[in-house]
C-alpha cells in the first residue's frame, strides 16, 4: 500500500484505488459499482477505505454496467414549472433519497412523440425505474411507447404511471373522476345551479375524467354545467379562458370550475382584474390542492390530491421487487371561501 498514489489536481481512478488498496482491478471493481459478485469482507473493507482516502467517486455508467441498472430513477413530467407536478417531483426525491437513489427529471410536454424519445434516450442510462407522471392524450397511439417500454424492462428497469395504467408498468391510481363528481355534489349542495368549466385539450385523460365527474354531480344535484372552455392546463390558459368569459357575459352568482388548481388560479386573476370579485361574484374551483391554492385571496375551493404521497409511492413501486399496488388514494374535498354558500 502506498502513501501517495494520486498526481497532485487529477481525478482519483479506479485503478488508483486497486493500486492503494493492494487489489486486482477486477476486486475494486466489484466493490465500488457493486458488482453482484461475492467479495471477501477484509478485501471489501481495504477497497473502501482507499477509496475513502483518495476521495474517489464512483462511475455510474460503470455501476450501470456493473450491476445491470443505475443507480437512478427518472421522472418524467408535462411542465415541471406547473406546482402539481412540482409537489410529486418533491415525494420522488425525498423516497429516492431515503433509498439512496438518484432522480433525473425531464419533461414531455405533453408531447407523445417527446414522451416516446425520452424514454428511449433514458432506456440507454439504465435508470432502476422510470415514473410516467403526465396525462396522455386517448387518441394516441401508444404502440412505440409500449415498445419503448417492454426494451425498459428488457434491460431491468421497471415503468410506473400515475393515474391511468399502460400495459406493462406498474401503477399508482387515483380516481379523477370520483374525486370530481364529489366536489361538484358539494357545491350544487351549497346553491349552486349554473356551471362552467375551463378544460384541458379534448382527449387528454385526467381532463376528461374531472369534466366527465363533475358534470356528472352536478347534475345529480340540480345544476348545470352550461358551458365548456378547452385550452392548455396551466395559469396562462385559465386567465385568458375567463377573460373570454366574461367579456361574453356571465351571470353573478355562475360556478366555474378549473380543472386543475393552477387553471383555476388564473381564472381568479382574470375575475378580479376584471373589476368583479371572486367567490362573493363568481365562484371558482379547482383540483389538486396544490400549495398556492391554499395562499390566495379568497382561499381555493378544490380537491386534495396528497402529491407528495403519491410521489412517494411511485417512486417504491419503481424499486421495490416485491411491490404490490395499493389500494386507490382517497381524495378529500376542500371547501373554502372562492365558493360561499347561495341562498
Amino acid at each position: 500500500m502506498t502513501d501517495t498514489t494520486v498526481r497532485t489536481g487529477a481525478a482519483p481512478t479506479l485503478h488508483d484505488v486497486a493500486r492503494e488498496a493492494g487489489v486486482s482491478l477486477a476486486t475494486a471493481s466489484r466493490v465500488l459499482n457493486g458488482s453482484n459478485r461475492k467479495v471477501a469482507e477484509a478485501y471489501r473493507e481495504r477497497v473502501q477505505a482507499a477509496a475513502d482516502r483518495l476521495g474517489y467517486t464512483a462511475n455510474i455508467s460503470a455501476q450501470a454496467i456493473a450491476r445491470g441498472t443505475s443507480a437512478t430513477v427518472a421522472l418524467l413530467v408535462a411542465d415541471i414549472a406547473d406546482p402539481y407536478f412540482g409537489q410529486i417531483a418533491s415525494g420522488v426525491a425525498h423516497a429516492a433519497d431515503e433509498a439512496g437513489l438518484i432522480v433525473t427529471i425531464a419533461m414531455t410536454e405533453r408531447d407523445p412523440a417527446r414522451e416516446v424519445a425520452l424514454v428511449r434516450t433514458l432506456r440507454g442510462q439504465r435508470p432502476r425505474g422510470i415514473v410516467l407522471a403526465a396525462s396522455r392524450d386517448t387518441a394516441s397511439d401508444t404502440d412505440a411507447l409500449s415498445a419503448e417500454i417492454a426494451a425498459v424492462q428488457s434491460v431491468g428497469g421497471r415503468i410506473v404511471t400515475l393515474g391511468a395504467a399502460l400495459p406493462g408498468t406498474r401503477v399508482v391510481a387515483y380516481e379523477n373522476e370520483a374525486g370530481a363528481r364529489a366536489l361538484a355534489g358539494r357545491l350544487a349542495a351549497l346553491g349552486y345551479r349554473e356551471a362552467v368549466v375551463l378544460a384541458g385539450p379534448e382527449g387528454l385523460r385526467t381532463s376528461d375524467d374531472r369534466l366527465a365527474g363533475f358534470t356528472q354531480g352536478f347534475a345529480d344535484g340540480g345544476g348545470e354545467v352550461t358551458q365548456v372552455v378547452r385550452g392548455s392546463i396551466s395559469r396562462d390558459a385559465g386567465y385568458e379562458a375567463m377573460s373570454e368569459l366574461l367579456s361574453a357575459g356571465l351571470a353573478p352568482g355562475t360556478l366555474v370550475f378549473g380543472i386543475s388548481d393552477v387553471v383555476a388560479i388564473g381564472a381568479i386573476s382574470a375575475i378580479r382584474d376584471a373589476g368583479r370579485e371572486p367567490g362573493a361574484d363568481l365562484a371558482v374551483a379547482g383540483f389538486d390542492d396544490i400549495v398556492t391554492g391554499r395562499d390566495v385571496t379568497p382561499g381555493l375551493t378544490t380537491v386534495h390530491l396528497p402529491l407528495e404521497e403519491l410521489g412517494a409511492q411511485a417512486l417504491r413501486a419503481a424499486v421495490d421487487p416485491d411491490w404490490t399496488p395499493p389500494e386507490p388514494v382517497s381524495l378529500e374535498v376542500l371547501l373554502r371561501d372562492s365558493t360561499p354558500p347561495r341562498a
